[in-house]
């Protein structure tokens, strides 16, 4: 990870690519229902949902990442509901912030599988198992949220020279 890139997003820039990836997904149109990744999927579902109109909203909790940065095992924590379950599964939007290795994604289709799965930034390996996104990232790109930060003071370049 030497080689890291940051992509570090803020409140706006996130919001206007929710928007555009909800437009994008408002041309295809026929979801009934939205099922969000959590955690990260639960900010672009929420968007989208008021976007499209769609006020049935489930959540599929699974588990991928171990102190923030570290990824593990991907586990279901949380199935989706009875009721989305029979919902018509190609009505079904599955909604997520970032597909990275296309794991969780993979997971996810295996209990939604005709669901149309959008995620707002996608990385080369996980693409194959999105249906639709809005930006493209390098897989060597650590994407920072804006829920997963802060503003802080930054001292003066000139400043902080002289320390």
């Amino acid at each position: 990870m030497e080689n890291r890139k940051i992509l570090a997003l803020s409140w706006d820039a996130f919001h206007a690519d929710t928007r555009a990836l909800a437009s994008r997904l408002a041309s295809r149109g026929g979801f009934s229902a939205i099922a969000a990744v959590t955690r990260g999927g639960l900010f672009p579902a929420g968007v989208i949902a008021r976007e499209l109109g769609i006020r049935v909203v489930d959540t599929v909790c699974v588990a991928s990442y171990h102190e923030e940065t570290e990824r593990g095992e991907v586990a279901v924590l949380k199935s989706p509901s009875p009721e989305l379950l029979a919902r018509p599964s190609a009505e079904v939007l599955v909604i997520d912030d970032l597909v990275d290795t296309g794991a969780t994604a993979k997971l996810v289709r295996e209990l939604l599988p005709d669901a149309h799965f959008a995620t707002v930034y996608a990385k080369p390996q996980g693409l194959p198992q999105v249906d639709t996104f809005i930006r493209q990232v390098a897989q060597e790109t650590w994407i920072y949220f804006p829920w997963d930060t802060g503003l802080t003071f930054q001292t003066p370049i000139g400043k902080a020279k002289k320390a």
